[in-house]
């Protein structure tokens, strides 16, 4: 089953517009992150909220490279032709799965034994 031209495109200009956001609310995380000090005229409870807001941009930073780069990938394998191919398997990834999330490098069903922890992730494992 090949992708039609015109559905390429829109995913192609989706990622490209996921790309720009996750780099800029990366950059923005790493701003934010640096202008958080911390004062040692701080009580306890201002320690508190200042230890959760480091965490929570921290947190945000992780999970945006993390996406970020998957669709660096997606957008690698756009280039290289190999883009809606599962790459675990190699079957085809659905339409509805790529249109949903543009950047999966799975298949439904090697997604599902990820998540059984049937196969590894290689992106995680490393």
């Amino acid at each position: 089953m090949s992708i039609p031209p015109q559905f390429m495109r829109r995913l192609k200009e989706r990622l490209l517009q996921q790309k720009k956001t996750l780099e800029h609310s990366t950059l923005t995380a790493v701003e934010q992150g640096r202008k958080t000090v911390a004062e040692d005229a701080l009580d306890s409870a201002d320690q508190a909220v200042f230890s959760y807001q480091k965490e929570l941009l921290f947190s945000r930073s992780t999970h945006d490279h993390g996406q970020l780069s998957l669709v660096r990938s997606a957008l690698e394998r756009l280039k290289e032709g190999s883009f809606g191919e599962c790459t675990h398997c190699g079957m085809q990834i659905g339409p509805k799965r790529l249109e949903a999330l543009p950047w999966t490098p799975y298949c439904i069903d090697c997604q599902e034994k990820i998540e059984r922890g049937e196969l590894v992730d290689p992106a995680r494992a490393a």
